[in-house]
């Protein structure tokens, strides 16, 4: 019976990590997010969410992403990444950055 429990657990376990998705692009500020000629400034990007503008992921066919987590993409300003997680409430929840 405990096998059982144990195999059940372990199953969901590895279906919840299944459902992670993935999303490549560039953390931009919000403010310059439809600037494609703004994707891959460092510079720009760093300074204009420091001034409080939220970071977002843009992809390369112009896709606008909210990201819930601000914390952990900010260092990566200007980047092109790719985050793991799920979207929750139509923003990005961040596992991990590549």
């Amino acid at each position: 019976m405990r096998r059982g429990i144990v195999v059940l657990a372990l199953a969901g376990g590895l279906s919840v990590c299944a459902m992670a998705e993935e999303w490549t692009g560039y953390i931009i500020d919000q403010a310059c997010s439809s600037k494609k000629e703004m994707r891959g400034n460092v510079a720009c990007a760093t300074s204009c969410i420091k001034r409080g503008s939220p970071a977002v992921l843009v992809t390369d066919e112009g896709q606008i992403y909210q990201i819930a987590d601000q914390d952990k993409v900010t260092p990566r300003a200007g980047e092109k990444v790719t985050l793991a997680g799920k979207m929750d409430n139509g923003s990005i929840k961040v596992d991990s950055i590549k």
